[in-house]
């Protein structure tokens, strides 16, 4: 099955409340005919166009090929969290790399952040972004563990952006009767997802890298001038990037092996007004310690955005909004009947360790994805490490590709399988509530 277009149509981004709150321009150019350039990107997400960008700036012919349109995956469709950290929490990467590369993986996941506040100030792109995310605990065992890793990352890493919530802290936030308490971090951040990737369009361009759409890669022959074909054209390049994520397909064995790709489903409620309130008072973003997370923030416009509901099976259900309002309706019972304007799914990519996956696929093809719910912040510092890799700079890249990251188990004819095994047990966990 093609993801690309086995829940979408082609060319179209969804009917999402984001395509319809942003300024989306005409469709761009198909990659056509023979085309030469120093880099060739595949996939206009975050890491796409981050890598064009930071390529362009320091003065690379970049080509970059999109199967749809700019911000049409997972860059498109997310929760809009800049989350602090990576994926996987510290203590879990001290036990696994040792306590100095733990430290370093911190230090790149804190430039990830500054990176994209920095590249929303310096391009002026209007994509609402606001500090603050709240996660929350529903058992009591949750909060401690919130509270106790808060505190670790203030003693050992030296992070002073938490503040502790118990049960009243939380729900003067946040008043749903499911919390139990949790940590506000206002080193992290919230924004729009998509009117984002179109500003990182925008100034890639502007930096002179050419972006094609509807430009579904068919190939690549690998080689000391790599050649990416698409449905109409040819490019021949020095380097090629791979930045598709959930979308890749089978363009690489390799990545397919340690990524999966999963669908996430997103709804969007009319406007609440006044009763805005009695979701959140403050204008933060709200992740919960599930592990099938729902994840939720108020647009501008005072909608409740909530992101939640499994699926398993690389189709959407036929009814998004029903899959989203049955854990929405758990945190927010009064909103149980609240009309849905909007509701959509999207494709992304975990690991098994929820760790990016980096690779240096041939001398001169690299590779990163797999950012597991993880991606606003580390998806686009992967673009920026790859351009520096590229560079002849590759710190940052090598210490994220050296996290092990194993195959999925059962290949790809039974790794799918077993996920829903695993994950209809955790979800099973998660409304037992042990």
């Amino acid at each position: 099955m093609n993801l690309l277009y086995a829940n979408d149509r082609a060319g179209q981004y969804p009917q999402s409340w984001y395509a319809a709150s942003a300024d989306i321009p005409p469709p761009r150019l198909q990659a056509q005919g023979e085309i030469r350039a120093d880099v060739c990107i595949v996939g206009a997400g975050y890491t796409g166009l981050s890598a064009a960008l930071h390529l362009a700036e320091l003065g690379h012919d970049v080509a970059l090929v999109e199967a749809h349109r700019v911000g049409f995956g997972a860059s498109g469709r997310n929760g809009g969290q800049l989350g602090s950290g990576q994926r996987m929490e510290q203590d879990g990467l001290e036990r696994l790399m040792g306590r100095d590369t733990a430290r370093h993986l911190w230090d790149l996941a804190e430039e990830a952040k500054t990176l994209v506040k920095d590249l929303i100030k310096n391009h002026e792109i209007d994509c609402h972004l606001r500090p603050g995310i709240a996660w929350t605990g529903s058992t009591r065992s949750d909060v401690a563990h919130l509270h106790a890793y808060a505190e670790k990352l203030q003693r050992d890493y030296g992070y002073d952006q938490l503040e502790t919530l118990d049960e009243a802290a939380c729900r003067a936030i946040c008043p749903s009767p499911d919390y139990r308490g949790g940590v506000l971090d206002m080193g992290a951040a919230h924004l729009h997802p998509l009117r984002y990737a179109l500003g990182l369009a925008r100034a890639a361009e502007a930096a002179g890298a050419r972006i094609y759409e509807n430009s579904a890669v068919q190939g690549i022959t690998e080689g000391g001038k790599p050649v990416v074909i698409t449905d109409q054209g040819r490019i021949e390049a020095d380097h090629v990037i791979l930045a598709a994520n959930g979308y890749l397909g089978g363009l690489n064995r390799k990545v397919a092996a340690h990524v999966m790709p999963i669908n996430n489903f997103v709804a969007a409620t009319e406007p609440l007004g006044d009763e805005a309130a009695r979701v959140l008072t403050r204008d933060i973003a709200v992740a919960d310690s599930r592990f099938v997370v729902n994840y939720f923030r108020l647009s501008h416009d005072k909608r409740l955005l909530f992101g939640g509901g499994e699926s398993y099976g690389y189709r959407f259900p036929a009814d998004i909004a029903a899959k989203v309002r049955a854990p929405m309706s758990v945190i927010f019972p009064h909103l149980r009947d609240v009309k849905i304007d909007y509701a959509w799914g999207g494709t992304l990519g975990i690991t098994m360790r929820r760790m990016p996956y980096l690779a240096r696929l041939a001398p001169n093809i690299l590779s990163t994805s797999g950012y597991s719910g993880h991606g606003v912040g580390t998806a686009t510092h992967a673009g920026k490490l790859m351009a520096q890799a590229i560079a002849g700079h590759s710190q940052g890249f090598d210490t994220l590709a050296s996290v092990p990251s194993p195959a999925f188990p059962g290949g790809s004819t039974l790794r799918s399988p077993l996920l829903v095994l695993a994950m209809t047990w955790y979800s099973l966990r998660d409304r037992l509530g042990v």
